[in-house]
């Protein structure tokens, strides 16, 4: 090689490394791909403790599980209606056998027959409740979709059966969410790139990184609690992040090569600039994701590194296997052109966009932040809490389940509180009996069930019904109202536990954590953009800017939940609280995200104006050089993250649609209306950058000149 094309810094002599290794690199990753599919055997089951440390509910549930370890708090429920009686003798014989043939299926206990406890006062609905041997995460999906069918054989001749329960929400089909983005990104990829092979290296980087972080994930949950929906939201990151990072290296690739590059020192180049970017950008949604370990919560933790090691493997992969790729692709990446696609500099539209904004900087900024302030209006009105199966879509089985058994027991049957006490004294049992006649009397509560005491006599526990529904706001407030007013004096030590304590509980500790966590976020990203642009505007105005982004997001969630027309477009039809920890990941991933793109742009227009000393010429050609593949690397993102709209977990669309529109907020009026006007009225002042500080904070360069 020329002393021009020498590798360059430990990135640099990495790409050279693999563009001269091409086929060991890309055998060594299927090797490792090989590797994690065999440990996948290892894989643990999902699981995760929704408790809040140091809560009631939490000292609840510990109580219970200790002294009562027979109950398991996982169930199938199987509700039935029958208009000419549920409890009619052959009815009930039918659903026996219904729950006698389910506990032969892996995972599935067996349910005591149907008592008349177990029918509605109107006679005209059941429930049974089918005890889990496992967690439902550890449970074979073939094993809902079996009782699923048994259910619908078992229907009929007057009688309608239905299930609940996580397991069968686990087991319900859906749209391959991973599979549908895939699709729409290549679909994008070709578009942008015009050229078969060069779409097909950011696929097969994606691919890669999904195969091994997958299998890697289910090692992890081995060791570690992962949620059930850890995983999806792992690939949609992995996958989002991949297809990105390998999109901008390979278009700093092909820029090499029409500047006349040989493709060694082409890739050495895209390697060393484009490839350090998105080092840098991998590491800050890495530094993000390690912010949700301060929230406290135990689930997170798995999610945190579930994702954390998503991101790892496609940013290892995008400076490993990516130039390895190239290295192989050569000159051929670019055959087959679309016409048009390729123009450069001040010609191509976003330079004349560029142009337009920075003639009415003022009037453009203003707009710019009205939009993006009408789309988070309806924050506002968000509430946090966790949604429960009365927020499946309506045709669903679990969600009928729902339905029939708030018909016919009320709506807080589907979330009973459990009160439960030490009760080694005579008289504290007495005391829980007399607690339970004086709670039946609580115009808060539809029903209270008969004291229980343990095997060993030393714990007693108390099945209250609350009159609305788990998410309701009236039962937030009768949980408080127990806790502070009515058991204080019960003559025991009752704690409230129960899932829907379990989630009241956390729902207000997230709260009261998520300013701290948004305020140490934030301040992380004003402080890693002055190390890295020298400039204290340029951090100040990427920290508002990423607010605001977030903002429109969050926005858009809270529209999407209150189930009106927005929300009916995905899919939900009810108001729904949305999830404490929903707005804490977003936040953690869009941080990062937005970093990206700000990394991209600001790299470009920071070595423009080092090289012209003119900072709206350099806004110009930082935007025209930048604006063709953000353009493109937000609609693989709004792709791949739209696409979980289609999920049947209520969660993962709002997080799924939360995370889209904040990138198309980022990627159009962020970066093509904000930030030129905002640096335009700004003017050389953008650059600056107090002296002392400058002295102070280490230096650190993104993007070295292309060697």
């Amino acid at each position: 090689m020329t002393p021009q094309t020498a590798p360059h810094g430990r990135l640099g002599r990495l790409a050279d490394l693999a563009f001269r290794r091409r086929r060991a690199v890309v055998a060594a990753w299927g090797v490792a791909l090989i590797a994690a599919f065999a440990a996948a055997g290892l894989a643990g089951d999902w699981a995760a403790d929704y408790s809040t440390p140091g809560s009631e509910s939490r000292a609840a549930a510990e109580l219970l599980r200790e002294r009562f370890p027979q109950s398991s708090p996982d169930t199938v429920d199987v509700v039935w209606q029958a208009p000419a009686g549920a409890g009619a003798r052959e009815v009930r014989e039918r659903i026996d056998a219904l729950a006698a043939g389910a506990d032969r299926l892996e995972g599935v206990g067996r349910a005591a027959p149907v008592s008349e406890r177990d029918i509605s006062p109107d006679g005209t609905i059941g429930v049974l409740r089918i005890p889990l041997t496992e967690l439902p995460g550890a449970i074979p999906k073939t094993t809902g979709e079996q009782l699923i069918e048994r259910a619908e054989r078992a229907s009929g001749d007057g009688v309608r059966i239905e299930l609940g329960g996580q397991l069968i929400a686990n087991s319900q089909s859906e749209v391959s969410s991973e599979q549908l983005g895939i699709a729409v990104a290549a679909f994008v990829l070709l578009l942008t790139f015009g050229s078969i092979v060069a779409a097909g290296l950011p696929l097969a980087t994606a691919l890669f990184g999904l195969g091994v972080s997958s299998a890697l994930i289910g090692v992890l949950a081995a060791v570690l609690d992962v949620p059930d929906w850890g995983p999806a939201l792992a690939s949609m990151l992995g996958v989002g992040v991949g297809i990105d990072y390998a999109l901008l290296i390979v278009t700093r690739y092909r820029t090499a090569l029409a500047a006349g590059l040989e493709p060694r020192a082409a890739v050495v180049e895209a390697i060393s600039t484009a490839g350090r970017s998105v080092v840098i950008a991998g590491t800050t949604v890495l530094i993000s994701l390690l912010g949700l370990l301060l929230m406290g919560l135990p689930y997170l933790y798995g999610a945190a590194a579930a994702s954390m090691v998503a991101v790892l493997v496609v940013m290892v992969a995008s400076v490993t296997l990516v130039p390895a790729l190239l290295a192989i692709a050569g000159r051929r990446i670019d055959r087959f052109r679309v016409p048009g696609t390729n123009r450069k500099g001040a010609r191509t539209p976003a330079a004349s966009w560029g142009r337009a904004v920075q003639r009415r900087p003022l009037a453009a900024a203003v707009a710019g932040v009205a939009v993006v302030l009408a789309l988070a209006a309806p924050l506002a009105g968000v509430r946090l809490g966790f949604p429960d199966r009365g927020n499946d879509a309506t045709g669903t089985t679990t969600r009928q389940a729902y339905d029939l058994v708030s018909q016919g027991f009320g709506p807080g049957a589907n979330g009973p509180l459990l009160l439960a006490a030490e009760t080694p004294t005579d008289g504290e049992r007495a005391a829980m009996t007399r607690l339970a006649g004086e709670l039946r009397d609580d115009p808060g509560l539809a029903a209270v069930g008969d004291p229980v005491t343990s095997a060993d006599g030393q714990a007693t526990m108390l099945t209250a019904i609350p009159r609305g529904a788990p998410q309701d706001a009236a039962t937030e407030d009768l949980v408080h109202r127990l806790r502070d007013d009515v058991l204080p004096g019960a003559g025991a030590e009752v704690k409230v536990g129960g899932a829907t304590a379990a989630f009241i509980d956390q729902s207000e500790t997230t709260a009261a954590r998520l300013p701290l966590f948004i305020g140490g976020v934030i301040g992380l990203s004003f402080l890693l953009l002055l190390v890295s642009f020298r400039s204290l505007a340029v951090a100040l105005k990427a920290a508002v800017m990423t607010v605001l982004s977030i903002g429109a997001a969050y926005g858009m969630v809270a529209l999407l939940a209150e189930g009106g027309w927005a929300g009916q477009l995905i899919g939900i039809d009810t108001e729904t609280p949305i999830p404490p920890y929903l707005p804490v990941i977003m936040f953690a991933v869009l941080f990062g995200l937005s970093m990206d793109y700000e990394v991209f742009l600001l790299s470009r227009v920071r070595e423009e104006y080092l090289a012209r000393g003119n900072t709206p010429r350099a806004v110009t050609e930082g935007l025209a050089q930048t604006a063709r593949v953000i353009t493109a690397a937000a609609l693989i993102m709004i792709a791949v993250f739209g696409a979980f709209a289609f999920s049947a977990d209520v969660s993962l669309k709002l997080i799924g649609v939360g995370l889209a529109t904040a990138v198309l907020v980022d990627a159009t009026i962020v970066r093509m209306v904000l930030v030129p006007a905002v640096m335009q009225l700004l003017g050389e002042r953008s650059w600056w950058m107090p002296r002392w500080l400058d002295r102070v904070i280490p230096r650190v360069e993104l993007e070295p000149a292309a060697p």
